[in-house]
């Protein structure tokens, strides 16, 4: 079944009943964090005013409301164990930071198999970074929390292709990092099978490969996201 995953942006007008989506985050609340310090929290945005702003953020129109799914928002967050803290400002180092992203994005990714057991379908957002600033203000987080990214939640109303993985012996190594010695032969034949996916998939079909991909993602980076380390540090985190 998890094999079998794919990322759904277009939902059914069907509601997710507020039961399993309380259930969801019951999951999500059961993943193992660093320390037991369970270091993130979760907001569901159920403001549709807000949900269009946060569309806006993500340059996505899918992230938007019109029942297309619950969307909901993983922060990391140190707030809480600051307010226990001993001394001031002892968790805003790069360090604690981490430890609270890591446990973030390993809570949001959680919840997926049980979702897909129960016929819905996800997305998970990163582009809702593209204003990391703006999103920290419409959000009103406190010192020591930062959003890591968006989940969407619902039935799903597509079936997407399946997208073809990169070869094992290019990601997955002993011991070291050491990619093969014929790694530019291996990523050649999956560029031929990039290529072939996209070009017959059943939607937005286009000339691409993996190689293109690699070498041109960060010239779409949006303006904003190069404040993502002000933004840090306004919120009191990489500080040191």
């Amino acid at each position: 079944m998890f094999l079998d995953h794919r990322t759904i942006r277009k939902f059914s007008t069907q509601q997710v009943d507020p039961q399993c989506l309380n259930r969801l985050i019951t999951v999500a609340q059961h993943t193992a964090t660093s320390h037991f310090l369970q270091s993130f929290s979760i907001i569901h945005i159920t403001d549709s005013a807000l949900r269009s702003q946060i569309a806006a953020i993500s340059h996505q129109t899918y992230v938007d409301g019109n029942g297309n799914g619950e969307l909901l928002i993983f922060v990391a967050d140190q707030y809480r164990a600051d307010l226990c803290a001993d001394h001031p400002n002892q968790l805003s180092s790069t360090d604690k930071f981490i430890q609270a992203a890591s446990d973030t994005l390993l809570a949001a990714g959680k919840p997926v198999v049980p979702v897909v057991n129960q016929g819905l379908g996800t997305v998970i957002l990163g582009s809702i970074l593209n204003d990391p600033k703006q999103l920290i203000s419409l959000l009103h987080l406190p010192n020591l929390t930062f959003p890591i990214c968006g989940v969407i939640v619902g039935y799903p109303d597509q079936k997407p292709n399946f997208k073809p993985r990169m070869p094992q012996s290019l990601m997955s190594f002993d011991n070291t990092y050491h990619l093969p010695d014929d790694w530019k032969t291996q990523l050649t034949d999956y560029d031929h099978v990039i290529q072939h996916y996209y070009a017959t998939r059943d939607t937005n079909q286009r000339e691409e490969t993996f190689s293109h991909l690699l070498a041109n993602g960060a010239a779409h980076t949006p303006k904003k996201r190069s404040e993502l380390l002000d933004a840090l540090h306004q919120q009191g985190f990489c500080l040191k």
